[in-house]
């Protein structure tokens, strides 16, 4: 595939134009300069895993409303490398589904006939925010999501519209956010469902999820179904083990797990994501795993039984010390750390080798190729255990 279009203005992809061999030595070379600076044995750091798709890999984008220059014509896509209040129309984007490019150019052509105007985040006037696009990759699902400021728009007008459209997958809802907020995070006063339902469904590791418009959900479904099957296969018999997963989401690797151990406990923050885990549990039939809602380190000092693995698979801001320590406390023959950043993820193994671990296993994965982002699955093992 040729380079993206507009590779040079766009602030989403870094590796356009890097062959894509060339992309994953750079990023297990990162992950091994880490470890060295560190202080640990750069070698312990396996092969790369490559990505199962370079290309229209991604499930979900948030595209954002607005102008290239100055008061020109509306655009609707990414913001401009290094120059925020600036957007680049990415309707040629390479690394979603083509319907996601039809739905944004049908959407930004009927908004322009429309005349709308965007939202002005310095002003606060304007009426276009955003447009989520979200896909179940296995069920073929489209949930086409519009973010306004309160004012008028065509809703019967926008419905026929994408209806009309010539698509790859089905059209399962169309929702309208109202969001009144003055914060570039969309903040919903109101959704509206337009047509037909306000979630998708999705299908991993044999389980089945239902993602509401907000609702987190991993970005790549067959890359991150390969690290939870890789990370569960590290566990040492977890048969009828009493397992902890910490910053648990909307729950996947929990009920995964569920499957197999005695009791899984998933500790996850954001209530909303605790409410779709507890859901999906009810709707998978597993009924060996309880979802609490509540930060990791005030929760662990109220959990109802003591865990014999522990599974972390924090934010990009990692793992606090405070709670690290917490954790290794414990004394767990094994935690499994799955890490969505390299960088957070060797200032935790440092307090996880002070407390007495040894680093066994270390593997990093591609799961967002032309992006910078890399995951990693790291298995500690007690010492003298």
């Amino acid at each position: 595939m040729d380079i993206c279009q507009i590779a040079e203005k766009c602030g989403g992809c870094t590796y356009q134009g890097t062959a894509y061999e060339q992309q994953l030595k750079e990023k297990e070379g990162a992950v091994r300069g880490l470890l060295s600076s560190a202080g640990f044995d750069p070698s312990i750091c396996r092969p790369i895993e490559p990505c199962p798709d370079v290309y229209r890999y991604r499930n979900k984008m948030d595209y954002t409303f607005g102008d290239e220059v100055k008061d020109g014509p509306l655009q609707l896509g990414m913001h401009r490398k290094k120059q925020f209040m600036s957007v680049v129309n990415a309707d040629v984007c390479q690394i979603v589904p083509e319907d996601f490019n039809r739905l944004l150019d049908a959407t930004l052509q009927f908004c322009r006939e429309k005349g709308y105007t965007h939202y002005h985040r310095k002003r606060h006037e304007g009426l276009l925010r955003q447009l989520i696009l979200r896909r179940g990759v296995r069920t073929k699902q489209l949930l086409v999501n519009i973010v306004t400021s309160e004012g008028t728009f065509d809703e019967e007008g926008y419905i026929n519209l994408v209806l009309s459209l010539s698509l790859d997958h089905q059209i399962c809802g169309i929702l309208h956010t109202v969001d009144e907020s003055m914060s570039d995070a969309v903040k919903p006063s109101e959704i509206k469902v337009l047509y037909g339902s306000d979630h998708y469904e999705e299908v991993v590791l044999d389980l089945k999820f239902d993602v509401g418009p907000f609702s987190f959900f991993q970005t790549n479904v067959p890359a991150a179904e390969r690290l939870y099957r890789d990370a569960i296969s590290l566990i040492d018999g977890i048969e009828g083990k009493t397992v902890y997963d910490l910053y648990c989401g909307t729950g996947t690797i929990t009920q995964a797990m569920a499957t197999k151990a005695g009791q899984v406990y998933g500790v996850e923050i954001v209530e909303e994501a605790v409410e779709a885990a507890r859901a999906s549990a009810v709707r998978n039939g597993l009924s060996n795993c309880e979802f609490i809602c509540g930060d990791v380190l005030k929760v662990l000092d109220e959990m109802p039984a003591e865990p014999d693995v522990i599974v972390v698979d924090p934010p990009r801001a990692g793992i606090h010390p405070k709670a690290m320590t917490k954790i290794c406390s414990y004394g767990v023959s094994q935690i499994v750390y799955i890490s969505c950043n390299p960088k957070t993820l060797v200032q935790n193994l440092q307090t996880a080798v002070e407390a007495g671990y040894e680093i066994s296993y270390l593997k990093p994965y591609d799961n967002f190729p032309m992006t910078s982002h890399i995951e990693t699955i790291v298995l500690l093992q007690k010492l003298n255990s």
